[in-house]
């Protein structure tokens, strides 16, 4: 069953400040912090209704980690719409995961949680299963196209999904990272959409 999203989201630059008024002003702090660029706000989480739009044409994801999580976008943003959802946002940087969790606390997202350190330590507690695997990974600026896919990879379910912002224009997907990992991108908008090529529809 689709995923009905609050009526707000719609039109995210539009309605956010009404009906988000805590969550607008807690990204506002994250860009006065420098977490993030000097854009309008606005703008910045309009970019995230893409991770939201990727994400919604199925059922709600059960786990979903946000690789790079800064400031707060597009995980707080998420965090926000898919509520039934284990949300993990992870940082190595000591200041921003310090924010998250304030936010998190701040904004009352129970489903949420802050992980702090480098993604290789979440990667190999996956794949030792200490922790669970999750079936969305999402990454917006998180570092150069195969570090992150490959980083992603390890992370998601056999039939997880992974969202990964895309630059305006060109395709840095090099074929050969692709067959390597097993995997085949759509692009959706202002993100590209990642699954594993064995789990797609002939």
């Amino acid at each position: 069953m689709a995923k009905t999203l609050p009526a707000g989201w719609s039109s995210l630059r539009r309605d956010l400040m009404q009906q988000h008024p805590e969550l607008l002003e807690t990204l506002r702090q994250a860009q006065r912090f420098g977490f993030f660029g000097s854009r309008p706000i606005d703008e910045a989480v309009e970019h995230s209704r893409s991770f939201v739009d990727a994400l919604s044409s199925a059922s709600p994801p059960n786990r979903l980690v946000d690789l790079g999580s800064g400031g707060g976008l597009p995980g707080l943003v998420l965090a926000d719409v898919f509520r039934t959802t284990t949300i993990v946002l992870t940082d190595r940087r000591e200041k921003r995961t310090d924010f998250l969790s304030r936010a998190v606390s701040r904004l009352a997202y129970s489903h949420v949680s802050v992980v702090p350190g480098d993604v290789e330590s979440l990667c190999r507690s996956v794949e030792a299963r200490t922790s669970l695997a999750f079936d969305v990974v999402t990454a917006r600026g998180f570092g150069p196209p195969e570090v992150t896919l490959r980083f992603a990879r390890r992370l998601m379910t056999v039939d997880g999904s992974i969202v990964i912002s895309e630059p305006p224009n060109g395709d840095r997907w090099d074929p050969a990272l692709l067959n390597e990992l097993g995997l085949a991108g759509e692009p959706r908008g202002r993100v590209r959409v990642f699954r594993a090529s064995s789990h797609l529809p002939n």
